[in-house]
């Protein structure tokens, strides 16, 4: 059985604030191999379920937080970027299930450093018409490669947004939100725990992924901030223009997946804005 993870770290045990997951932050070595942690104990659970094959991809940021010699050596890791994919370089038709450790919820969502992708620079998005993050983007996209997204571990409001999005998917709260930096944290080994049991437990009899949806066109919107990064996006075939700030394009996931990755560098390029403010 071959098994891939995607690693965000806001929604990993413990972290709250910028510090705890920026590069340079206080608290950041810390929260790097607290997110270590989190990802070994979902690689555990896939052991127990019978895995032969798991990749890791280092998905946060700079996309160099986990330390090699700090994962699980029955895993492998993507690290460092660019990467056409993003937070789902490497997955494949090849993989069995997908694992989603550490993520948060969406932009305007009152959950633990949420926000969609980019910070502050991304105001809001929709697929087809739809509210959607960094859950369900990813979520769309591993069903149209044909992957199931089947265990997804964050804080609670990752959960519940999760289960709008796929209510068969095992969900696994690690803290719980007060505020956007702020909440009431689970012990860390026992939500460890948890996560490792409910991989243990989902792995046992993955679902299989349709693709239908790969067959089908889809619309991604995106709000940014700046004016400016939706004027200059307007320059990539294909994008229009809904507003001033709001662009859209359709295509068919995973190839949309890989264009909205294209416009993050370029926003990345012209804008210099910390992503938590």
């Amino acid at each position: 059985m071959r098994i891939y993870i995607s690693a965000d770290m806001e929604g990993v045990t413990g972290l709250v604030d910028a510090e705890d997951v920026q590069p340079g932050g206080r608290d950041y070595e810390r929260g790097r191999l607290m997110m270590a942690e989190d990802v070994n104990a979902a690689v555990r659970g896939a052991i127990t379920a019978g895995a032969t094959d798991i990749t890791v991809n280092d998905a946060h940021g700079p996309m160099r937080n986990i330390l090699p010699e700090s994962l699980h050596p029955a895993a492998r890791l993507i690290r460092g970027k660019p990467k056409h994919m993003g937070m789902l370089e490497g997955l494949s038709p090849e993989h069995d299930a997908m694992i989603c450790v550490g993520y948060h919820s969406r932009a305007g969502a009152l959950g633990v450093l949420s926000h969609s992708f980019m910070g502050h620079e991304i105001e809001d998005m929709w697929l087809d018409g739809r509210p959607v993050g960094e859950i369900g983007l990813a979520h769309a996209t591993a069903a149209a490669i044909g992957v199931a997204l089947t265990v997804l571990t964050g804080d609670d409001c990752a959960c519940t947004e999760m289960a709008a999005w796929d209510a068969s998917v095992r969900t696994v709260a690690v803290k719980y939100a007060r505020d956007r930096f702020a909440a009431d944290l689970r012990p860390a080994e026992e939500a460890r725990a948890a996560i490792e049991e409910a991989v243990a437990a989902r792995l046992s009899a993955p679902p299989k992924a349709s693709v239908a949806a790969a067959e089908a066109p889809s619309t991604l919107t995106v709000r940014w901030q700046s004016a400016s990064v939706a004027s200059t996006l307007l320059g990539i075939p294909g994008v229009t223009a809904a507003d001033t700030r709001t662009i859209q394009a359709q295509g068919t996931l995973p190839s949309l997946y890989r264009l909205f990755g294209v416009w993050m560098r370029v926003a990345s390029s012209l804008t210099n804005q910390p992503p938590y403010c």
